[in-house]
């Protein structure tokens, strides 16, 4: 790249790359229709590849659900999952016996470590309307040292997070979420305690940039050393460190420096992830994320072996009912509410 602060540029897809301490970001963007008694789609499911539904056909994927889209009961072992959902819902449950629903602004933090299986769903709730999912979800490592860590989830509710409001010298206004990591003065909730992210010397921010149309915004510097990178998603333009992008992109940038950012004619969002990295090797196979390929093998040993625990829900694919709310229930029987 020619600019000075712009190191590699990607076009964006359904799956990110990303660089360590992160693994990758998946963002699932789907218009689904109304949703029918089960809270499926109220839509013919014929000439979908069902149970391996990646397509988008008509705005939209089943992914590895048959009835309600979503993904089914999987495991994982050794990093964890981020999960930030903008529109829509996710029901969530666990081999641990945890269950949740959030969405519309929440985030889910799991810490897989030694193994857990979980089910992840999308409820389409709205009988008379369409249902827009959105999300992203982020894979963060484990160092060696945890990657055997018990299992553990957090619920970050979208009233607990932090929000820095800016205005420019021209009174265009900007925003950033703040869901892991400092951002100037604003420090976001605390990550599960085995996480990369819980100590601040690792420098994890996850943030939510939105600007409005021709605002400017600039990120402050990151720790020398650390990895960042800007996904720009939505919006008809962006300028990145003077670099102009008229569709997504994604950008790795020199993270010790200052970046510029200047919206187009329209509202514009970016996903900013930054961290110290892990710098261990990384031997990943399907759901498992380890050191090498002899702890993969007993990775998929051990899931053959006690299934992490078992599944204790009658279904692969459990959903709460339409009329739940936003709620988390603990391995420990202890239930959250949504902002509460």
């Amino acid at each position: 790249m020619t600019d000075e602060l712009i190191l590699s540029e990607q076009r964006l897809g359904l799956h990110w790359e990303t660089l360590d301490p992160f693994l990758f970001c998946a963002h699932h963007d789907d218009a689904y229709p109304a949703g029918d008694e089960r809270m499926g789609p109220r839509a013919s499911l014929e000439g979908r590849d069902l149970g391996q539904d990646f397509e988008g056909k008509d705005g939209w994927r089943m992914y590895h659900g048959d009835v309600v889209p979503g993904f089914p009961q999987h495991p994982h072992r050794g990093f964890e999952t981020v999960t930030l959902v903008r529109r829509g819902y996710c029901d969530h449950s666990d081999s641990l016996g945890a269950t949740a629903r959030f969405g519309e602004g929440d985030v889910q933090w799991v810490t897989a470590g030694k193994g857990i299986v979980h089910s992840e769903m999308f409820p389409l709730r709205n009988q008379d309307a369409g249902n827009p999912l959105e999300l992203f979800q982020l894979w963060l490592n484990l160092p060696r040292a945890q990657k055997m860590a018990d299992p553990h989830f957090t619920m970050l509710w979208r009233e607990r997070l932090r929000k820095v409001a800016r205005t420019d010298e021209r009174g265009r206004g900007s925003e950033v979420t703040v869901i892991a990591g400092r951002f100037e003065d604003a420090v976001g909730p605390p990550p599960p305690p085995q996480s990369w992210a819980a100590d601040p010397a690792h420098d994890v921010g996850i943030w939510l940039v939105r600007l409005d149309p021709k605002a400017t915004l600039t990120l402050p510097p990151a720790k020398a050393g650390s990895n960042r990178q800007l996904f720009f998603f939505s919006g008809p333009r962006i300028t990145v460190a003077g670099h102009v992008a008229q569709e997504s992109r994604g950008f790795t940038v020199k993270a010790e420096r200052e970046l510029a950012l200047e919206a187009g004619d329209g509202p514009c969002e970016a996903l900013v992830l930054q961290g110290q990295p892990i710098r261990e090797p990384v031997a990943h196979y399907g759901p498992f994320v380890m050191n090498d390929r002899a702890e993969l093998q007993q990775a998929f040993f051990d899931y053959q072996r006690t299934r992490f625990g078992g599944w204790p829900f009658k279904s692969d694919d459990p959903v709460h009912p339409r009329e739940q709310g936003r709620f988390a229930r603990h391995a420990d029987g202890r239930v959250e509410q949504a902002g509460a």
